[in-house]
């Protein structure tokens, strides 16, 4: 690619990205599933400790899954703000104004939920170690949330504390554990967001 390509991509990629916002009011208007797929084929992409790819993504349809999947998070959620959190904890949170109910796990028309594949495991039952679990999941829902902003849908991280429910819903084998509860759509008309400024690069950036 020509430097003055690169430059003109870099610029744009940049400024599309600045537009991303974490919604959590949500339309229940469908959203093309295709693109859903795409980015989740995107996200697959990401690097992986020793090319393991340890991820699965459960994209949830059923309506009665999601009810079941929302009643079991705000029951946890319930407990978490009534104190499992900690003050300063939610002291962080209080400007976001979130709290224990969760509609958009059922408002948002596609739900993902991200497993990270703690270790492999064979069809016979033995086990094999994965490497950098943590970090190659994380990438790749960075990189799926990218390309879900970048096909023009809203999503949302979240992550209820305990999330072993969601391995029981869901019935993932053993070897999966919950990273992340990801809502995908398109803002309800009336939608508002956080009115929150991202830290300059100059404070995120050391050049030696």
């Amino acid at each position: 690619m020509p430097a003055e390509q690169s430059l003109h991509t870099a610029a744009d990629l940049r400024a599309r990205m600045d537009e991303r916002r974490t919604v959590r009011m949500f339309s229940t208007d469908p959203v093309p599933e295709q693109a859903v797929l795409d980015a989740i084929a995107v996200a697959s992409t990401a690097p992986s400790g020793a090319h393991q790819q340890p991820w699965t993504f459960v994209l949830v349809k059923n309506p009665e899954v999601r009810e079941r999947i929302r009643a079991a998070a705000e029951e946890e959620e319930r407990i978490s703000y009534a104190g499992r959190l900690g003050d300063e904890w939610l002291d962080a949170l209080r400007p976001l104004g979130t709290d224990d109910v969760k509609p958009h796990l059922t408002d948002a028309p596609a739900l993902i939920v991200v497993f990270q594949q703690r270790f492999y495991l064979e069809p016979d039952g033995t086990t094999r170690k994965h490497y950098y679990v943590d970090e190659s999941v994380g990438i790749a829902v960075g990189m799926l949330l990218t390309a879900l902003h970048l096909a023009g849908l809203a999503a949302l991280t979240h992550t209820p504390s305990p999330m072993k429910f969601l391995s029981e819903v869901l019935d993932r084998p053993r070897n999966e554990k919950a990273f992340a509860v990801i809502p995908v759509g398109y803002p309800a008309d009336d939608c508002v967001v956080p009115d929150l400024v991202r830290k300059s690069l100059d404070q995120v950036l050391v050049v030696v």
